[in-house]
């Protein structure tokens, strides 16, 4: 999946997405845009809650309330835009489908943004790229570890 990084939230109205395995996350932000919080545990928000930048969602962890793997903690960050408010109701979907048709249809490639003082390029493979931190240059490759800083 070529929308996906694992990352930190910004202002925004969540969205709880309901499956039969339990809920996860996603956050509607203004200008049609909605990120996405994947394997959450211990989800702390509500649905319709505004959160902002630096909010706790939940905990990283290996949650599959939709299906789908989880090879260790983390939290699968997407990015899409949303057409309509109908175009992001969600729940009951399984992963397989958010993951493919749905990201076809909606996904917003992470290549080149910035996000959290981060800039992404994606590299060959799904989930392969760098992350370049702004402040000083510092490159991480993707997959990897990396700290959004306020």
């Amino acid at each position: 999946m070529r929308n996906a990084i694992d990352f930190s939230p910004a202002d925004g109205t969540v969205r709880l997405q309901h499956c039969s395995g339990g809920d996860w996350v996603t956050v509607d932000h203004p200008g049609g845009w909605r990120t996405g919080y994947y394997h959450l545990e211990g989800i702390r928000v509500t649905d319709g809650e505004h959160v902002e930048a630096g909010t706790v969602l939940g905990s990283t962890g290996n949650a599959l309330p939709c299906g789908g793997s989880s090879t260790g903690a983390h939290v699968h960050f997407t990015l899409w835009t949303l057409p309509d408010a109908a175009a992001g109701d969600w729940d009951g979907v399984a992963f397989a489908r958010i993951s493919t048709a749905v990201a076809a249809a909606l996904g917003e490639p992470v290549d080149g943004k910035t996000l959290g003082g981060w800039r992404f390029a994606a590299g060959p493979e799904q989930y392969s790229g760098t992350a370049t931190h702004l402040a000083d240059g510092v490159v991480v490759q993707l997959p990897g570890r990396f700290r959004a800083t306020p």
